[in-house]
């Protein structure tokens, strides 16, 4: 018989967490590459850093999200 309580696991809301803030990482990346496309030549190289700098965020954010589901394919 199923548990009446449907409530989710900590692992799902962690997983689920995880991957909002990929999400939200690779929105961020999209968005600062539309910025430096966009950029006049004297914030071009601003506007490079700043999109790295969101590259490394999104970057983060995946291997955790990789760190989560490892456990799950083993």
């Amino acid at each position: 018989m199923f548990s009446p309580d449907r409530s989710p696991s900590l692992f799902a809301i962690r997983n689920a967490q995880a991957l909002n803030e990929w999400r939200e990482a690779a929105r961020l990346v999209s968005a600062r590459w539309g910025t430096f496309v966009q950029a006049e030549r004297e914030a071009r190289t601003f506007a490079f850093a700043s999109y790295v700098a969101a590259l490394d965020a999104e970057e983060a954010a995946a291997a955790q999200v990789a760190a989560l589901m490892t456990p799950l394919a083993a």
